[in-house]
């Protein structure tokens, strides 16, 4: 029998120390000493889905089985995936006018471009990427966009590239979603023009970043307010290193590189900060 929600979220302090030190292990996400109703919100649904009765018996299974599927379930729900199209549409219309243009210029010999979209969730921001090129008639080049984040469930949604209604209600123009996505039942996908241009993987942040030499584009907004000073620190070091020399990177509007990298200088264009690698 399965529990009141307000009964299954009573959690001991000892459990949700706990639940503290294993999600920053595990994601490097810190989770402050007040945040017991976002535990509730986010980890009661794995409490009934396991035909526990609280989240402290969720606890002592992760405990019993460290590694395994539930501790992993537990983690990805932990992880924040609100993203929508064409996201805070300014950054966009400033790659598009600005940053974009003079590097079309350079490269036309190779016509070759790369983005990172780093924690990607459910791919809105990569597709979004893909059709502001298409726009600019850059189908055709060889257009690099790499969507990664650390929650599997969100990897596989957006290489699926499907979407419900509500989702396409957000930010996508009219014309955008008659263009580029097809209507399938109660879903629409993206086209095979779009997935061409876009692949995902699964990816820690924490790690190292030596694989993804050479891009022109980073874009990791809103990820780093998660994160611990040291840890902001070592993400952004490793970030330049993946960097093709005056590359961007995009942040968030409340993040910054100040104090944490001197390897950035910040360009404010049109409302927008982006911090060009030095």
């Amino acid at each position: 029998m399965i529990t009141t929600a307000a009964n299954a979220g009573d959690i001991t302090q000892e459990n949700y120390n706990f639940l503290q030190q294993h999600v920053y292990r595990t994601s490097g996400i810190v989770l402050d000493d007040n945040k017991h109703y976002l535990l509730e919100a986010r980890l009661i649904p794995i409490v009934r889905k396991e035909n526990l009765r609280t989240i402290n018996d969720l606890c002592a299974l992760i405990k019993a089985t460290m590694a395994g599927r539930v501790s992993q379930d537990v983690v990805e729900a932990m992880t924040t995936n609100e993203t929508l199209f064409f996201r805070d549409i300014v950054p966009f219309k400033v790659l598009r006018s600005s940053l974009l243009p003079p590097l079309i210029e350079e490269r036309k010999a190779s016509k070759k471009i790369s983005f990172w979209s780093a924690a990607s969730s459910s791919g809105q921001e990569a597709y979004s990427l893909a059709m502001m090129l298409c726009e600019m008639g850059l189908q055709d080049w060889n257009i690099d966009i790499l969507g990664t984040d650390l929650n599997e469930k969100m990897v596989e949604r957006a290489r699926r590239g499907a979407f419900a209604q509500i989702e396409v209600n957000r930010g996508l123009p009219a014309t955008h979603l008659v263009k580029y996505f097809e209507r399938h039942d109660l879903e629409w996908r993206v086209k095979p023009i779009l997935k061409r241009m876009v692949r995902f993987e699964k990816f820690d942040l924490r790690h190292s970043m030596r694989m993804m030499n050479g891009c022109d584009f980073v874009l990791c907004r809103n990820v780093l307010i998660y994160f611990d000073m040291d840890t902001k620190r070592s993400i952004l070091q490793e970030i330049s290193k993946t960097m093709s020399p005056g590359g961007y990177l995009l942040l968030g509007a409340a993040e910054t590189t100040m104090n944490l990298s001197d390897a950035f200088e910040r360009n404010a264009i049109e409302g927008a900060s982006f911090y060009r690698k030095k």
